[in-house]
Formats: structure tokens, C-alpha cells, sequence
């Protein structure tokens, strides 16, 4: 189980203490507001992309959507997202727990700007019930992202 990698990981940046556990589902972003009391927005959606080699770990808003234009001016290819055994494969996590945190050498972990209009954001923690609560500051530092990006919308309307 990938929260068994998170945790540690995060526990030495002093954000162990932030992973919140739940009894139900949290592995889409309508079931991670339910069960943590927050607007779906406020959900970092960890979507996995692979391009040739490369695996694109893109985290964003849960109310923001891949544009395709974007992300092909961004990374030079067509958004492929990956399938459900390729993100346990290539990233380390499973689908309804992905997250930026404990992943696989070699993913490409990227911010998107759709998070930047938030105090904190909640990222999954590596399981399909869980997830922590981060300020933008204590997420770049523990997704250590290879910089931000714009590549989603439909987020600015809301």
C-alpha cells in the first residue's frame, strides 16, 4: 500500500501529522470534499501522463480540466493519460490515491496554476482514503515539483 511510502516521507518533513485517514472512499475529487467538509476545488487532483518515456505527474485544482492545446504547448506531445496498472507501475500509487509524494524515480512532478488561488489544498496521501492538508509553500516542498504549469481549465469560470 502506497500510504505505507507517504507517510514516512512526509513524517520527515514534518507533515506526518497533517495525513487524515477516513473510513469511506476519497479516490475522486466529489468523495475527498465529502469527507474532509471542503469544496471540491480545494481537492489537488493528481493526474499521471506519459509522453514516449517521460511520466508526467500534473497536479491540479479538482475543478480544473487538462486542456489539450496546453498541455501540448507545455510538453511538446498529446495528453495520453496513464491507464490504472501503468500509474502503479510508472508512478507508485494507485488510482484514487495518487499523489505528488514517495513516487517512482524518474516522474515528472509538475503544479498547476489553478492551485496558486488557494491558502491550502488537500493531495491525496496514497491511498483511495486518504489525503493531507497543505499550504502551497508545504506542497512545493514535499511534491518537489519540477516548476509550475498552465495546463488546465475550465477552473477560472468557477
Amino acid at each position: 500500500m502506497s500510504i505505507e511510502r507517504v507517510r514516512p516521507y512526509l513524517e520527515e518533513m514534518g507533515l506526518g501529522d497533517r495525513i487524515r485517514e477516513f473510513t469511506v472512499s476519497s479516490a475522486t475529487v466529489a468523495l475527498a470534499a465529502e469527507a474532509l467538509g471542503v469544496e471540491g476545488a480545494r481537492i489537488a487532483k493528481s493526474l499521471g501522463f506519459k509522453l514516449e518515456e517521460r511520466t508526467i505527474l500534473v497536479v491540479a485544482a479538482g475543478d480544473a480540466k487538462v486542456d489539450n492545446g496546453k498541455y501540448k504547448a507545455a510538453f511538446g506531445g498529446k495528453a495520453k493519460m496513464l491507464t490504472a496498472e501503468e500509474a502503479v507501475e510508472r508512478i507508485g500509487h494507485a488510482v484514487g490515491g495518487v499523489c505528488p509524494f514517495a513516487v517512482n524515480d524518474g516522474v515528472e512532478v509538475y503544479l498547476d496554476q489553478s492551485l496558486r488561488r488557494f491558502d491550502t489544498v488537500y493531495p491525496a496521501a496514497g491511498s483511495a482514503s486518504s489525503a493531507v492538508r497543505l499550504d502551497l509553500a508545504e506542497l512545493e516542498r514535499a511534491a518537489r515539483p519540477v516548476g509550475w504549469v498552465d495546463v488546465c481549465k475550465g477552473w477560472q469560470e468557477a
